[in-house]
């Protein structure tokens, strides 16, 4: 893939347009342009209704964004992260400014934005390490302009990659009250982890915690992605495939021993996370071929 060398009155840049495989387009997050740009001049453009999701950094100068509504002035080691099915504008201050960017889709990204947002992620942040963000900006930038034959799932690699670092800006450290809230989650889910053989409910948790039931309610789920219940549910079953595995426990002992006291709720709570029963499960990763559940 070679990289295009592009100047005129408004832009000097250094881009890769990007053409995925078909097993890419229908099945990864896949690059449709990277690159890095430098203005010539003051200036505006404006896009809307483009299958895309654009993530830019300001590496120089300044300028502005204007995107849901609202105009946003950036400056350098600012990052935006839209989704440019909607309206946007960006432009170039008098303050020269030199960018770099990446366009890429898939058919989960929208899913992956919405979480983005709802976790309280804005579309213009200030990270702390910018450089990490640039240095893979550098890589996706070298991987699309190289010969691997894998290039496509290296690049998805990547991707995901600048997903997490950037799902990770989504509770902003630097608010004070936003740590303290992240902190209070996070023991949560520590007591969950060493805790999930006793009862355990969102109303005792709550209490034990002195948060609002309501409030620790949503604020776990965006926080974890799940809700307490399910994380509580992960957590046993996560345990329980462990001794399924690895011990000659009973279903029933195994069940009692990661919380669960009724058999029953137990094998269909294992059944809808992993799809099959306790015992199917011990079975598939014994490779014993059939039999009668242990009992």
């Amino acid at each position: 893939m070679d990289t295009n060398f592009f100047t005129n009155k408004l832009v000097a840049s250094n881009r890769v347009i990007y053409t995925p495989a078909a097993f890419a387009r229908n099945n990864l997050i896949y690059l449709q342009e990277i690159g890095s740009l430098k203005a010539v001049s003051p200036h505006v453009s404006s896009r809307s209704d483009l299958a895309s999701y654009l993530f830019f950094l300001v590496t120089d100068g300044s300028g502005i964004l204007i995107y849901g509504g609202q105009r946003y002035e950036l400056r350098v080691g600012d990052c935006v992260f839209i989704d440019c099915r909607r309206p946007y504008s960006q432009g170039s201050s008098e303050e020269l400014w030199s960018l770099k960017w990446c366009h890429f889709y898939g058919s989960n990204m929208a899913g992956i934005y919405s979480k983005y947002r709802e976790r309280g992620g804005y579309s213009v942040f200030h990270p702390d390490n910018v450089n990490a963000y640039e240095e893979l900006l550098d890589d996706i930038m070298r991987t699309a302009s190289s010969d691997i034959y894998t290039r496509d799932m290296h690049i998805f690699d990547r991707l995901s990659s600048l997903m997490t670092k950037i799902m990770d800006e989504s509770w902003h450290p630097e608010s004070k009250a936003a740590a303290g809230l992240k902190r209070n989650i996070l023991d949560v889910k520590d007591y969950i982890d060493t805790h999930f053989q006793e009862k355990l409910t969102l109303e005792g948790l709550a209490e034990m915690f002195y948060i609002h039931k309501s409030y620790l309610a949503r604020c776990f789920r965006e926080q974890m992605g799940v809700t307490v219940t399910t994380y509580i549910n992960s957590v046993r079953v996560t345990k329980a495939k462990e001794l399924l595995r690895f011990s000659e426990e009973t279903v029933e002992a195994i069940g009692m021993e990661c919380g669960i006291a009724d058999r029953n709720y137990f094998a269909r709570m294992f059944k809808k996370i992993e799809g099959v029963s306790p015992g199917e499960y011990r079975r598939m990763w014994r490779n014993e071929g059939g039999g009668d559940e242990k009992r």
